[in-house]
Formats: C-alpha cells, structure tokens, sequence
C-alpha cells in the first residue's frame, strides 16, 4: 500500500520547487525586499502563480491569488518565505490568504524580519488554516542570502570577487588588468552585481582601472534599467577623491557614490544595512582590500574567475596577505565550480581563521 505521507511529502517538494522558480523572477528586480514566490495548488494542479517583482509593489501571494481568482477557495498555497503579518507599503499577506479561502498553506521558511518573525503563520493558525513550514529550506534561503543575514544579524552577506591568472596574479605590475578572462566571466559578474545592494572597491582601483562598476548586460532575464543600481562605496583613507562632477574618474561623478574613510570594515558594513538597506555586498577591489576582508574574516563567499594563463612573479597578487606559517593558512571549502568560456569559476565558502 502506497505511503500517503509520502506522497504528500513529494507533491510539497514539487509544487515548491515551482515556487521557487517563480521567486527567481524577481532576483535581480526586488531589492531592498526578498525574492518570492507562490503557487496555488488545487487538486494537483497550478491554479495559479506571481512573484514579487520589485518593493513597493504588491508581494508574490497577492499575484498568485489574483491569477487562481475563485480557484483559491480550499486550495493549497506555496510560499518560499513565511506570508507578511504587518502593513508597510503593501497590505499584509497572511491576510490576502485568509480572505481568498485557501485552506492550506506550505512555506519553505520563516521569516526573520522583526515585523514578521512568526506572526505570519500565526495569523494563519488563528484563521484555522493548516501550515506546514520546512519544506526545500535550504534552496528558498539561497536565493535571499544577503536579506535573511541582516536581518538575524544587521550584517550583510559579502561576496569578494577576483579575477586571477593561474599563478594567482590579477593584472600586470603596471596595473594592466583588460582582460585576463574571458566576455563569460565578465558576463558573469553582471549577475553578481544585479544582485549587490552595493558594491565596495577602493581609491586603487578607481584611480588605475576607472571602473563603472554598473549593470549594464542585456541578458539578466530583465532590462538593466529594471534592475535596483548598486550603490557604490570607495574605500578612500587618504582622501584622495571626492565627489566631482568634472572628475576624470566615472564614479566621482556620481552623486550618490559613498566614500568612507574610515579604518573600521565592520562598521561600514552594520553602517549599509541600517542606514542604505544593503543587505547583499559585492566586493571589487585590488589585494589590499581583499586581504583586509579575508583577514578579518568578513566574507561568505569568495568567487574567483581563473584564466588559463600565467602572468609571471611581478604580476600583483590576488589577495595581500601575510600569514607566517601554515597554521595561519586562509582555507575553503569549494561550493561548486564550473567552466565559463576558457576560464574556470570557483565558488568557494572561507572557514574560519585565526590571524
């Protein structure tokens, strides 16, 4: 005899993992919020679909439950985070499910959002709809790592990432650096920038490369103008620039370009959460400031672009850092890799170390 259990088990799996497809629609679009999806289920079957697209507008039950309409009543709902219980720029939605009839609802995993934080199923349990919570946890989180961080920890989540030769060298000791790998991994790097709330380089790097440090690619799935720009953050010590609408470097032109001259790295990442909403933090910088975030061991992800070519000792190095024996090591653990163009691109978690 079957197990109904199961089944059921499986069922919640695959209309999840619907939901999340749907939530991936809104990766590049949603920020400062987190990318959502829904589907409605009734009687096995796809009543209905929405994510949210972008904050201010409705959220992904609201999209869902207008395209199920009346199929909603008695219907199953899957959700990728736990339904909003409070009223900010949109109607709460834990409410919009109760209304529509729906008499389950499945959710991959709660919110940690103070405002929300539990409430939301709450609301539900209180209406006599049955909840189940837990369910592909882990791939629904991974789409919002740098929103669920901030909110458990007012952290964001930090990404550096490095474009390196085989011998670990990012440019010529002159300071030429375009291209060491290939259109694919620059094309890459778009989408790591489409999903940083801000980006963090230094007065280096401005000064040598002159970067832009924008969205500009035309194959993220939406137009580059749809996408929130990241802000941009200068570490700049010495004051060597300055807002300026005549400068010759393209980001001092910028209005709205941060410039923080302070030493303290942990504040100014506490700082972009409370007071710019930037939750996902892309790093850009040359081996100076690479080193000071390895060190100090403020990042969670390390992404590294190697091309097959050797750029010889008097190249620049990666990172700049100087541990005095193996025990003092920086490691990882490699998330995944793969082959993009000519190069290879590895994703990899640091552990911890203890300079």
């Amino acid at each position: 005899m079957p197990n109904s259990n199961h089944s059921k088990d499986a069922k919640d799996r695959y209309f999840m993992m619907l939901a999340i497809e749907q939530a991936k629609r809104g990766l590049y679009t949603t920020r400062p919020n987190p990318a959502v999806g829904c589907v409605i289920v009734q009687a096995d079957e796809v009543v209905g679909q929405g994510f949210h697209p972008k904050a201010g507008q409705p959220h992904a039950e609201v999209f869902a439950l207008k395209d199920a309409g009346t199929r909603a009543m008695g219907a199953t709902a899957y959700v990728t985070l736990e339904p909003c219980s409070h009223t900010g720029r949109t109607p709460p939605c834990a409410r919009a499910l109760i209304v529509s009839g729906v008499k389950r609802v499945v959710i991959a995993g709660l919110d940690p959002n103070p405002q929300v934080a539990g409430r939301g199923v709450k609301l539900l349990e209180e209406a006599g709809i049955a909840v189940t919570v837990g369910v592909l946890t882990a791939q629904a989180e991974a789409l919002n790592k740098g929103f669920l961080k901030a909110m458990r920890s007012q952290m964001p989540y930090v990404r550096l990432k490095i474009a390196t030769s085989l011998d670990g060298r990012t440019a010529m000791a002159s300071g030429e650096s375009k291209w060491i790998t290939g259109t694919a991994a620059r094309e890459d790097v778009q989408r790591l920038r489409a999903q940083s709330g801000a980006i963090i380089t230094g007065s280096e790097t401005v000064i040598v490369d002159n970067p832009q440090l924008n969205v500009r690619s035309n194959q993220l799935g939406v137009a580059p103008e749809q996408v929130p720009p990241p802000k941009v953050v200068i570490l700049d010590r010495r004051g060597r620039l300055k807002h300026d609408l005549q400068s010759d470097y393209q980001l001092c032109r910028r209005s709205d370009t941060l410039y923080w001259r302070e030493e303290d790295l942990i504040e100014l990442l506490k700082s972009l959460v409370r007071d710019h909403q930037c939750y996902d933090v892309l790093v850009e910088a040359g081996a100076s400031v690479a080193g000071s975030f390895l060190q100090q061991q403020l990042v969670d992800e390390l992404i590294v672009y190697q091309a097959p070519c050797l750029l010889g000792t008097q190249a620049r190095p990666m990172v700049a850092i100087n541990p005095l024996s193996l025990a003092q090591q920086l490691r990882f653990d490699i998330h995944c890799h793969e082959q993009l163009g000519a190069d290879l691109k590895l994703t990899l978690y640091p552990l911890s170390t203890i300079f």
